[in-house]
């Protein structure tokens, strides 16, 4: 993301502005890079017209900080498992599989509903996905999200009964 931002500026001939240099990276040689391309960024709490030895040196510190932040959080890590603390998250797998199972039993309910609006519509004669989909929004009749129908929709609904 920030290569596709740094190309933009260079390609609209503008400035990339950041609030703090650590914002933009927490690397000397990355800083001191873009400053030999002429890449141009402002760091708006040091100024628009700020030294480059100062860049530099705000950038070697900010490297040592991440460092150090990094150091500090191995430590802490290690010591909450000295401690046997159950480091990560929730069971996000399985939180996955029952918001999964929650939205599909929703998905069929919708489609149990809808069903006998659509066999109505077939009754009439139209067969067609994309006919379909047109009598549906023209009943006003809205999709599970929300929106328009279109013939891939009816087709999942189908597929779900």
């Amino acid at each position: 993301m920030l290569a596709e931002a740094i190309g933009e500026a260079r390609r609209r001939k503008c400035s990339i502005v950041v609030a703090r240099l650590d914002r933009l990276s927490r690397d000397v040689h990355f800083i001191s890079g873009l400053m030999a391309h002429r890449v141009p960024f402002v760091v708006t709490e040091l100024g628009s017209d700020v030294d480059p030895f100062l860049l530099h040196l705000y950038a070697a510190l900010a490297e040592k900080e991440a460092k150090l932040i990094s150091a500090r959080t191995k430590a802490a890590l290690q010591a909450a498992k000295a401690r046997r603390v159950v480091l990560g998250g929730p069971k996000i797998d399985e939180a996955r599989i029952a918001s999964a199972t929650v939205r599909r039993a929703a998905a069929d309910q919708y489609a149990a509903n809808v069903m006998p609006i659509i066999e109505a519509i077939r009754k009439a004669g139209v067969v067609k996905q994309r006919d379909i989909a047109a009598a549906l929004n023209a009943r006003g009749i809205v999709t599970v999200r929300g929106g328009r129908w279109h013939p891939s929709t009816v087709q999942n609904i189908l597929a779900r009964t």
